[in-house]
This record gives structure tokens, C-alpha cells and sequence, in this order.
């Protein structure tokens, strides 16, 4: 039997995303979200959640542009800090030691440490009661060399992506290989 929580943001698990942004004075800030995900494939976009009152919505609607930044393991820390503190009263990229780098294709900073980063341009702004939702078109994906497997794609178990448990406020790394998608499935036809 199932024991009802009634409604709550409970989803199992959340990124762990450093959002960058720059001020409308240009000052480069990065900003944790567990609320975000891909939204489409076509064109490819996504979506990140901001409480209005923050720092970055603000950089967000002004530039029209933002970074999702992909820490690996090592940098719980700082993904950590940065979603405890707010750009407003101190610069995070000197804080932590991690380095901004101006986007190529959009007017946001992404961190140089962390192994995979998506330019984003704003293509929708939604109002969901407490959060805005910025939907981001991708027009850049960057990922260090080390985190291409052998087939030459991005793999999850290079990069050791950060996970949010949103319920026990916890940070966890990936789990184990469990299956080759749209191929693990095609067994259950199988006598």
C-alpha cells in the first residue's frame, strides 16, 4: 500500500545545476537549481525554475540568456555554496576558486572547471506561482575531452554528475550501468 503525501516538489532525483549569468553591470554570478531539465529535442531547450526574488531571475530576464553548467562530484561544494548564498552581496566565482568564462554563442559566463555546459538563449518565460520558468534553446553544448567514451559520445560516468534528493536534501553521485536504452526493454518480448 502507497501512503499518500499530499502535493509537494518531490521527484526523484533532481540535477544539481550551477546556473550562469551575468548582472546588468556585467558581473558574472552562478546560481544552484535542482528544478530543470531538457523540455524538447527540436529545437533542443530547457527548462530551469527561479524564485522571483533572486539574484539571477533578475540577470536572466535582462540578459535573455544563461548557462546550465554540469558539476562533476568533486565540486560538491561549490555547487553546494553557490545555491546557500546570493550573488547580490558577493562575487561566488572568487569565493570558490572557480573560474568565469565568457559564452561564445550567448551573453552569460559559464565555469570553466565543470565538465559539460549548455548555452542558453531565453525562448519562454512562464509564471508558475513562486518560480519563473526560463525556457532556454540550446545553441551550444560544450564538454571537456575526458568525459567522451570510446564510442566518441558524452558519458554520464565520466562526467559524475551531482544529484539533488529534493525530500532529504542530500547530494548523490550516479548509479550503477543498469541497460542500453530503447534496447534492455525488447527482452520482455523475448519467450
Amino acid at each position: 500500500m502507497k501512503r499518500s503525501l499530499g502535493a509537494r516538489p518531490l521527484v526523484f532525483v533532481t540535477p544539481t545545476w550551477i546556473i550562469g549569468s551575468y548582472d546588468q553591470q556585467g558581473k558574472p554570478n552562478m546560481a544552484a537549481v535542482a528544478w530543470g531539465g531538457i523540455c524538447c529535442s527540436q529545437p533542443p531547450c530547457v527548462a530551469i525554475s527561479l524564485r522571483k526574488q533572486t539574484y539571477s531571475h533578475q540577470s536572466i530576464m535582462t540578459k535573455k540568456a544563461f548557462t546550465v553548467n554540469v558539476p562533476s562530484q568533486r565540486y560538491v561544494k561549490e555547487a553546494d555554496y553557490c545555491g546557500m548564498f546570493s550573488g547580490k552581496t558577493m562575487d561566488k566565482f572568487t569565493k570558490t576558486g572557480l573560474t568565469a568564462v565568457a559564452s561564445d554563442k550567448v551573453d552569460a559566463p559559464y565555469v570553466e572547471e565543470f565538465p559539460l555546459i549548455l548555452e542558453c538563449k531565453v525562448s519562454h518565460v512562464v509564471e508558475i506561482g513562486l518560480h519563473t520558468q526560463f525556457i532556454g534553446e540550446i545553441v551550444d553544448v560544450k564538454a571537456e575531452e575526458n568525459v567522451f567514451n570510446a564510442k566518441g559520445v558524452v558519458d554520464v560516468e565520466l562526467i559524475k554528475p551531482v544529484l539533488f534528493d529534493p525530500e532529504a536534501r542530500t547530494y548523490h553521485g550516479i548509479g550503477s550501468f543498469l541497460g542500453e536504452g530503447f534496447s534492455v526493454g525488447k527482452t520482455i518480448d523475448k519467450p
